[in-house]
């Protein structure tokens, strides 16, 4: 195979890469994180996260795949769709449950010139900025995981149609997962902007943005369990 050849194929991982970070279940995963992020350069570090375990699920199941020479079964390849979809719901789920907890509500009190209403919260803390960084790098990795795992039987396909040695198979997944690193980078960045705008412009903005993020979220996830059709088979 010639160094062009592989230059193109690696440039094409690449761009797939890239490409793959705007699937509408990954951008609603890392949207349900991002929501509760107070920067956009903190919202892009967690979009790192999610491709780093995105990329490290894909190489590694890219190594059992070629080098144990075994194929993911379609039956398989379903149930990591639909632990996608779980997966969606429960994001979701826990947003609206942090909405919940902020405990907003319509407060009145009397001013000058009569009754005053506003939208008013008591944030429950718990004071230990430590837990939140975890929170925002392993959950973002391990969801990543999860969407990689689903997508490699997808990718070993097509990788195993365009390359001819398992080294080459490699490099491009790793260049595929740096596409997509870089991609969800941006993602997270971007997804942060109307979310940090919501809250400096008005507090029903910041409570109506998240909670169309959660719902977005379940919805996506439970159609996406539905299209696997193992609801059907389960119940």
């Amino acid at each position: 195979m010639s160094d062009w050849h592989v230059l193109t194929m690696l440039g094409l991982g690449f761009t797939l890469g890239l490409r793959h970070a705007l699937d509408a279940d990954h951008v609603a995963a890392v949207s349900t994180v991002v929501a509760r992020s107070s920067s956009v350069w903190r919202s892009g570090a967690i979009g790192v996260c999610w491709g780093l375990g995105h990329t490290l699920m894909l190489i590694v199941a890219g190594i059992v795949v070629l080098g144990f020479k075994v194929a993911i079964p379609p039956q398989v390849a379903q149930w990591f769709e639909f632990a996608v979809g779980g997966m969606l719901v429960v994001l979701g789920g826990s947003l609206a449950r942090a909405l919940y907890r902020e405990g907003w509500h319509w407060h009145s009190h009397e001013h000058e010139g009569g009754l005053h209403r506003h939208l008013h919260q008591h944030r429950a803390t718990d004071g230990h900025d430590h837990a939140h960084w975890l929170d925002g790098a392993i959950r973002p990795f391990v969801v990543g995981m999860v969407h990689g795992l689903a997508g490699s039987a997808a990718l070993l396909l097509l990788v195993v149609s365009a390359v001819r040695t398992a080294t080459e198979a490699v490099t491009y997944i790793a260049v595929f997962g740096l596409g997509s690193i870089l991609g969800m980078m941006a993602v997270g960045a971007l997804v942060s902007l109307p979310v940090l705008y919501a809250d400096a412009w008005h507090p029903l903005a910041r409570w109506s943005l998240r909670g169309l993020m959660s719902l977005s979220s379940v919805a996506l996830g439970l159609w996406t369990m539905l299209s696997t059709g193992l609801l059907t088979a389960l119940f």
